[in-house]
């Protein structure tokens, strides 16, 4: 037998509904950055997604690590900013205001603003709850002077 479901019957039951995050507020992630605190579970309960605003000032660098779990993202809005990844942090670029970055799940990498003005960018992850599948790699931090 079939039975309808009608959520007003549930009023526990939050429907999902938009949400307009303005960042303004912010948090020290454990890379050693400060994010504008965005889109997460956290914010909004989402559940595949989180979106954060990251600005490097000049000579900021984050500790080597990588994410579990999730893919990111990258849309540099200004500036540029240094990237070294994989392995042992052998492979180099430099993204540009503009320019797009992809980082697979599992990929060390380190990224470090080298110029003398600030960098801004809009960081998008697979993982809603962005800093629980994040792995510190102190062992890496020394091998990008």
């Amino acid at each position: 037998m079939f039975h309808s479901f009608d959520a007003r019957s549930f009023p526990d039951v939050a429907k999902p509904t938009c949400h307009l995050i303005r960042p303004e507020s912010s948090y020290e992630g454990k890379q050693g950055l400060t994010y504008f605190a965005g889109i997460a579970t956290e914010s909004v309960g989402s559940s595949g997604i989180c979106m954060h605003v990251l600005t490097m000032p000049p000579g900021a660098r984050a500790k080597a690590h990588l994410h579990e779990n999730h893919e990111t993202a990258i849309y540099v809005l200004s500036g540029e900013v240094h990237t070294w990844y994989g392995d042992r942090l052998e492979n180099h670029i430099v993204a540009k205001a503009g320019d797009l970055f992809y980082i697979p799940a599992g990929v060390p990498h380190l990224p470090a603003n080298l110029s003398g003005a600030p960098s801004s960018a809009v960081i998008a992850r697979t993982d809603p709850k962005e800093q629980e599948s994040v792995v510190l790699l102190p062992e890496l931090d020394a091998l990008v002077a």
